[in-house]
């Protein structure tokens, strides 16, 4: 561990009883009752209207560039039940799309049937309104669209590439440490090798889906969302209204993985559809909709050059990955941010180039960029081990750093090689055999690899309310969302052990921009952005309440130092005194009172990376007669900070986990070449890893104090449990049946051609 930098806390602000307890998800029984109402489920009786909302169906484009040249809509609009056929040629004035340059991606205006030009297979361009759903589907079947195409690229091809400004989030697109020609040119042991990776896509179990209705000249839309401020910013950009006209709710969300960080068509359709009928309208998009009308990964094509000395010491790392973006958009997929600083090296470079596509948009999904730049980086590193005859462990634990050397900057906390260590120790490493295909239990090859796994944490500025009543029970606000992950849980442990409150008297309302502005659900920053905005919140009323029962002279308490004051168990006591908190409430503020929380990051922190760490082990299991590949045991270990929930915390690493496994042996999408449609569009062709496919899978997290990240010492761990799970999984691949396979995922037509001969 480094010093820490003069004035940082070296201990959480305040002991919160109940941090790290595994207790069950507080939302848990509306969900598994179906009191939780979703965002297409809402009615009349929900939204105080006085019928229920109409219902859209989408009519998506069927070629991926050209223009329309005639909608012809007739038919549709004379069907039974239909009361709006919207096109082109009727819809409502809205901005222009972007701009390309803003900081807040989910904020730029998007506007939607925005004219004659199509720009991708599967855009929107035209929505039927009806009474039912099977009405208005039936009517959109009936919507006859006719085009004019164009010639369309649709497929990455290096010889078009282009430089792009940077990365997501604006991160540069190149980066150099030492020089890497130089330090290559002299490595006694080379690795130049390229990885690909497929398009993937989001498959969340709530499809996307958008309630609208308007009141006077507001907006309340009820949608499936991960980022609620910037998805209002967005709606009022695109409709050319303020923001204060516009109120996004979205209490409850079911899965979303980065992709309801963006708002799509749905909410602009069914706010537009709403105001020109007057009534509540709902708009879901299908599961094949999903496929093309909302965003997806990248497939990437990453170019990985690592050389070192014959004592495995690193000399050079170059790692080199092309991406795409939309033909009209400017995101690239940041595959190559964990190299920069995962590993110690003389020379490190990294770059980016991209290709502009007549795709959908790429954009983020769980980890983006690392999930896949991980793929290659760390396949390579086993790569790297094979060539020098070494344990590709102890490589890893050789070239450890404390330093984040392209960012010039020391880690504030990195437990990488307790991770590696402690993984090793109990997935009994030593017992791998290093010669691949080596090791047969009857037609089954057996193999173990492993990979490093590092996310960068982020955290962004927050703020919540926390107002508590005469009865002493305690309820915090914040415009914060829920995506499954467990976070309404979290904060409500955080204000319960702040506050000195059982859970029972603890409510945590969020998913409404009425609320105190929250960045929302992604990126790994959700838990600590908003988990300290709630800390900052609750110790301040804390502090309100002790100094007020300091001044109360009717108070057993009057007078008393305030540190000596304790409040917990729903009582102030100190020295024998005590008066319980409602009794105080009641007598001293009988209508509540309330405090207000805000965190950002500290200025001082930014002289630290800051980073998740973890490995991961795997053991498969390839049938030499069939290429069949059966993860056969898993293990994570990971150094995230203190942990808020062990239980959620757990979920959210297995699921990633789980996910690398989708993603090294099942995920891809392709789009045919002919007709820029994704060959699979929905769950019956994008096949995914199941039930049956699970290993026994194990997660270990290990203590860690992350001591200048935010005033909970905690860090994000929703995406770290992805990084690095699949490149295990191709290394124990390739540790049983010496098959290197660098087009992922890893399938059996990739393994059959070169299975080794089975013994007589």
């Amino acid at each position: 561990m480094t010093d820490l930098p003069p004035g940082s806390s070296d201990q959480i602000s305040s002991a919160i009883p109940m941090i790290g307890a595994g207790i069950r998800r507080v939302e848990s029984t509306p969900k598994v009752t179906g009191q939780a109402r979703y965002a297409y489920e809402l009615d009349a009786s929900t939204l105080g209207a006085p019928a229920n909302p109409l219902v859209g169906v989408m009519v998506l484009s069927t070629i991926a560039r050209g223009r329309i040249t005639a909608t012809l809509t007739a038919t549709a609009r004379g069907m039974p039940g239909v009361h709006l056929v919207l096109t082109s040629d009727n819809a409502p004035p809205q901005a222009p799309w972007g701009p390309l340059h803003a900081k807040d991606r989910f904020a730029r205006a998007q506007p939607v049937l925005r004219g004659p030009d199509v720009h991708y297979y599967g855009e929107p361009v035209a929505l039927v309104v009806a009474d039912t759903f099977e009405q208005a589907r039936a009517a959109a079947m009936a919507v006859d669209v006719r085009y004019d195409s164009a010639p369309h690229a649709v497929v990455l091809d290096p010889s078009t590439a282009t430089e792009p400004e940077f990365l997501n989030g604006f991160k540069p697109a190149h980066t150099d440490y030492g020089d890497f020609d130089a330090a290559f040119a002299r490595s006694a042991v080379r690795v130049d090798t390229v990885y690909e990776t497929p398009h993937q896509n989001h498959a969340q179990m709530e499809p996307h889906a958008t309630t609208a209705m308007w009141h006077k000249d507001g907006l309340i839309l009820h949608t499936s969302a991960q980022n609620l401020v910037s998805i209002q910013l967005g709606i009022a950009a695109t409709l050319q209204i303020s923001p204060h006209h516009v109120r996004v709710l979205s209490p409850y969300v079911g899965g979303g993985f980065g992709g309801k960080l963006p708002y799509f068509a749905d909410a602009i359709l069914a706010a537009l559809a709403a105001r020109m009928l007057g009534t509540p309208v709902k708009v879901g998009m299908t599961r094949t909709q999903m496929f093309s009308a909302t965003t997806h990964r990248t497939a990437t094509r990453q170019t990985v050059r690592i050389g070192a000395d014959r004592t495995g010491r690193l000399c050079a790392i170059c790692h080199d990955a092309l991406s795409h973006c939309a033909s009209f958009d400017n995101f690239v997929e940041d595959t190559t941010t964990i190299t920069r600083g995962l590993y110690r090296a003389d020379a490190i470079r990294t770059d980016a180039h991209l290709n502009h596509l007549d795709l959908p948009r790429s954009d983020s999904m769980r980890s983006p960029g690392d999930a896949v730049g991980m793929v290659g980086l760390e396949c390579a590193m086993d790569e790297l081990a094979h060539e020098l005859g070494m344990d590709p462990l102890e490589l890893r634990l050789l070239n450890d750093t404390p330093t984040d050397l392209t960012a010039n900057r020391p880690f504030s906390s990195r437990h990488l090689r307790q991770c590696l260590k402690e993984g090793a120790r109990r997935f009994k490493w030593t017992a791998r055999n290093p010669r691949p295909g080596q090791v047969r239990e009857g037609e089954w090859l057996m193999g173990m690899g492993m990979a490093c796994a590092m996310r960068y944490n982020l955290l962004k500025p927050c703020q919540a309310l926390a107002h508590i009543d005469a009865r002493a029970n305690l309820t915090v606000q914040l415009a914060m969302t829920d995506p499954g992950t467990g976070t309404q849980t979290i904060l409500t442990q955080i204000a319960a052990g702040t506050m000195g409150l059982p859970l029972t008297q603890v409510r945590v309302e969020m998913g409404d921009t009425t609320y105190p502005p929250a960045p929302g659900s992604g990126g790994s920053f959700g838990a600590e952005s908003a988990g300290s905005a709630v800390l900052r919140a609750c110790e301040n009323l804390r502090t309100l309440l002790l100094e007020a029962s300091i001044r109360d002279e009717h108070s057993p308490l009057h007078g008393q130092p305030m540190e000596a004051i304790q409040l917990d168990a729903g009582s102030l006591h100190a020295g024998g005194r005590h008066e319980s908190l409602s009794s105080f409430l009641e007598r001293v503020f009988p209508h509540g009172m309330q405090a207000h929380g805000e965190i950002t990051a500290d200025p001082n922190s930014l002289k630290w990376s800051q980073a998740s760490f973890g490995a991961h082990f795997s053991e498969v299991a390839v049938n030499a007669i069939t290429g069949e590949v059966r993860v056969r045991r898993m293990l994570g270990v990971f150094a995230c900070g203190r942990i808020l929930n062990s239980r959620t915390a757990r979920s959210q690493l297995l699921g990633g986990m789980i996910w690398g496994i989708s993603n090294a042996l099942h995920e891809e999408n392709t789009p045919d070449p002919r007709t820029g449609q994704f060959t699979a569009h929905d769950l019956a062709n994008y096949h995914i890893a199941t039930h049956a496919d699970m290993p026994d899978m194990e997660v270990v997290m290990i203590a860690e104090d992350e001591p200048v990240s935010n005033p909970l010492h905690i860090k994000g761990l929703g995406e770290v449990g992805i990084c690095g799970a699949a490149a295990a999984i191709g290394n124990a691949v390739f540790n049983a049946t010496g098959i290197r396979v660098r087009n992922f995922p890893i399938t059996i037509d990739r393994l059959l051609p070169h299975l080794p001969e089975m013994p007589a």
